[in-house]
């Protein structure tokens, strides 16, 4: 009987609480697909160094998983707490019958197993289906050819998905009887008439500490903008994240206590049309729940910084590739050792001949595989360092940024080395005069640091010979072939001056002699086993290749975006999803009141204009702070970001609009739709 009766319960409460098991077949769905990763890739063709990439997003992916359990696991028992708020009353009538707490509890048990077992049956459905266009977008993302497609069920993301979603169910089970246990019979009939008692805060407390809030939360702000250098360390970074969440708790808590007093000094609003009802209804709510508008806030926050830095790197590296390595390999290796620098006998004689003498030596014909050969040296001495080419700026400098190696020698390359690689790689060449010298880099901070001492026409001296720069400004550009701006600056010279300045490293530049991509991995496959030539252990040369810095950005690249995906989605999930079971559970209690409106004459249209600003106001509330909140931790993020470029990250921002909309949004429009029908006269 008591099984049936469960039965019944689902199949009325399905209509109200339509969002309740949407989410929670979602989560299934959401926590399956991400899993489900690992055998999707079996389909790919990629080569040996991509599935060591697949292979550590999946050890992430299943690591993060953890921690979205735990998230999930929050969100369904604290919805469970508003949904049943819902049956306060239906639990009264059955204990007036004579039905004991322990029956109650037990019809609880068998409804949670049922909507348990629905939710992950229909979840793993879903989950299952949509995993095959998962396997697509991966593939996609790696770049990587579908060998053969074919319909995949993963048993592993299927059992992981079972266990920890059960164990979720059985907390939600104990919680349900805990409360059970502690209900009282004249509570559970009375509660759908009490409100949350509206608590009027001294309005010159309130003041003050929203003021004494807001002003640390302009602190936070001001370190992850103005002194983002300063935190260089883990325990700086937290100072300001643990000053922005008190902050927000604050900020929540002060305008709970002041909202309703502003409004209702402004008369002509609060008295216009059904404000001052929808006003306190808002303002009671929020009262109550400042510390679950705080977690919301902070989730969303979370949400924007995540998605919008994650699609922005994958993004820009994708871009780079196409600027930042134009040539198909580079080599390089150390010049010059000296005999007591750590190094066996063998590299320190190799140090002192040209990369394309040391691969003759492994065997390697670079005429006949290579192609638009470039040779050429770059040079530093401990005579010039970074503190001595800043000039008068570097006091200001080193302030700024006191943790930057002023310490560490400059790098110089010859102009004509320079142009004849600026050439290859598309760049601008440089013409100097001989007393005068040009700085190239593409790291947008140290290019602002260089342009400091630029602009003072900062003069450096080499071997006796003192130079000033030729321009006002760094020219954008590089030597090193990477996917991600990494040049903090390179001193381009005349060629005479370096005559005698010691060799930091010798680089060759090439293209291959070959047409196609299997011409030019056969010819990678022959680069790759000169490590077994027997003179390979007396120099210590190093390849980066297009094809490896391919595979490795844009395995890189999709593998920050599963993850951001996978977080940002369930934070948005769970924020929104809190929110529409909060506001449904209050459509509930607010029915009567509802009622009593439609009784004296208030039109339905205007109850339902009412019921979308209550609902929206609730729903953009903690929104509007969290995009506050991610205008600066976006500038933060920008800052992290800056060796992969930051050109991609307005269309990033753009696109994880989108999602919040389409995602927030959803849930905002059903909320109101389905609260819209709860307090629907019958």
């Amino acid at each position: 009987m008591l099984f049936k009766l469960s039965l019944k319960n689902i199949a009325r409460s399905i209509k109200d609480y339509t969002i309740y098991f949407f989410t929670l077949i979602l989560g299934v769905a959401i926590f399956y697909i991400f899993n489900a990763i690992e055998s999707q890739t079996v389909m790919m063709k990629v080569s040996a160094s991509t599935y060591e990439i697949i292979d550590l997003m999946n050890s992430m992916l299943s690591g993060v998983s953890v921690f979205v359990a735990f998230i999930l696991g929050f969100l369904i028992i604290y919805a469970n707490r508003f949904l049943m708020k819902r049956r306060n009353k239906e639990f009264g009538i059955y204990l007036t019958l004579g039905m004991s707490k322990r029956k109650i509890s037990l019809i609880l048990f068998f409804e949670t197993l049922i909507v348990g077992c629905i939710s992950l049956v229909v979840g793993l459905v879903i989950g299952t289906v949509l995993s095959q266009v998962m396997s697509l977008l991966v593939a996609n993302m790696f770049e990587a050819k579908m060998t053969e497609f074919e319909f995949v069920f993963s048993s592993s993301a299927c059992v992981k998905t079972l266990i920890y979603f059960s164990v979720m169910y059985i907390l939600v089970m104990i919680f349900n009887t805990y409360n059970v246990s502690r209900c009282k019979l004249i509570d559970l009939f009375n509660a759908n008439k009490k409100s949350e008692k509206i608590k009027m805060k001294n309005p010159w407390i309130c003041i003050i500490i929203f003021i004494i809030s807001t002003c640390i939360l302009g602190y936070a702000y001001w370190c992850v903008t103005g002194g983002i250098t300063e935190l260089q360390t883990a325990d700086k970074i937290l100072i300001p994240i643990a000053l922005g969440t008190i902050s927000t708790f604050f900020i929540f808590w002060s305008l709970s206590g002041l909202l309703l007093k502003i409004f209702m000094s402004i008369k002509n609003i609060y008295y216009k049309g059904l404000n001052s009802f929808t006003l306190r209804q808002f303002s009671s709510k929020i009262n109550t729940t400042v510390f679950s508008m705080t977690i919301i806030c902070l989730m969303l926050f979370f949400t924007i910084c995540v998605l919008s830095s994650a699609i922005s790197i994958r993004n820009s590296m994708t871009s780079n590739l196409e600027t930042m390595v134009p040539a198909d390999i580079q080599l390089d290796k150390k010049m010059d050792l000296p005999t007591d620098s750590g190094y066996s006998e063998g590299i320190i004689a190799d140090s002192k001949i040209s990369v394309s003498e040391t691969l003759n030596k492994l065997g390697f014909n670079i005429d006949k595989y290579f192609k638009d050969i470039i040779e050429f040296n770059l040079y530093a001495s401990n005579d010039i360092l970074v503190r001595d080419t800043l000039g008068d700026s570097y006091r200001q400098i080193e302030k700024q940024f006191p943790y930057l190696d002023y310490d560490a020698a400059e790098t110089f390359i010859k102009m004509s080395d320079y142009n004849k690689l600026a050439k290859l790689y598309g760049l601008d060449k440089v013409h100097l005069n001989s007393n005068e010298y040009a700085v190239v880099a593409d790291f947008d901070s140290w290019i602002n640091i260089r342009n400091e001492s630029l602009q003072r026409k900062t003069p450096i001296t080499i071997n006796g010979i003192t130079l000033t720069p030729k321009y006002d400004e760094c020219m954008n550009g590089f030597v090193y072939m990477t996917s991600s701006h990494i040049n903090t600056g390179i001193f381009v010279v005349p060629d005479d001056i370096l005559n005698n300045m010691p060799r930091e490293s010798g680089i060759l530049v090439a293209n291959y002699k070959a047409n196609t991509d299997e011409e030019k991995q056969k010819i990678e496959n022959i680069i790759i086993n000169l490590d077994n030539s027997s003179y390979a252990p007396n120099t210590d040369i190093e390849a980066s290749t297009k094809i490896s810095l391919y595979e490795g950005s844009i395995g890189l690249g999709a593998m920050i975006t599963f993850i951001g995906l996978y977080l940002g989605i369930i934070f948005l999930i769970a924020s929104a999803a809190i929110l529409a079971l909060k506001e449904l559970s209050e459509s509930t209690d607010n029915k009567e009141r509802f009622s009593m409106l439609r009784k004296i004459g208030t039109d339905e249209q205007v109850l339902n204009k009412a019921l979308f600003r209550q609902i929206g106001i609730f729903f953009m509330f903690p929104l509007i702070l969290a995009i506050i909140h991610s205008i600066f931790g976006i500038k933060f993020c920008a800052y992290l970001l800056e060796t992969f470029g930051k050109d991609e990250l307005i269309k990033s921002i753009i696109v994880t609009a989108g999602v919040i909309v389409f995602i927030y949004g959803g849930y905002f429009l059903i909320t109101y739709l389905c609260s819209k029908n709860i307090i629907k006269e019958k």
